[in-house]
């Protein structure tokens, strides 16, 4: 037996689809902000505990250097400057 299509199926399919996606606007509208700041909140406060244990490890006058200077590479082998002029 072969299935078909019918209309009112397919607009019933069309009709799931139109609840679903204005069902799922509502709701991230009512929670998206609820999650943000939970969000928020725990990146706070793993700031906070990192800027804790940074502090607490360092004495007072106490200099510390997190990246070390790149060195500049010089090639001194690649020749003499020559001034030149231009003949005509």
């Amino acid at each position: 037996m072969i299935q078909e299509a019918s209309l009112t199926g397919f607009f019933k399919i069309i009709l799931y689809i139109a609840l679903f996606y204005y069902l799922f606007k509502i709701l991230s509208r009512i929670f998206a902000p609820i999650l943000l700041k939970t969000l928020i909140k725990k990146a706070e406060t793993k700031f906070g505990q990192n800027q804790q244990q940074q502090t607490e490890h360092k004495k007072e006058g106490e200099i510390t250097i997190d990246k070390m200077p790149q060195q500049k590479s010089s090639n001194k082998d690649v020749g003499e400057y020559v001034d030149y002029e231009e003949i005509d």
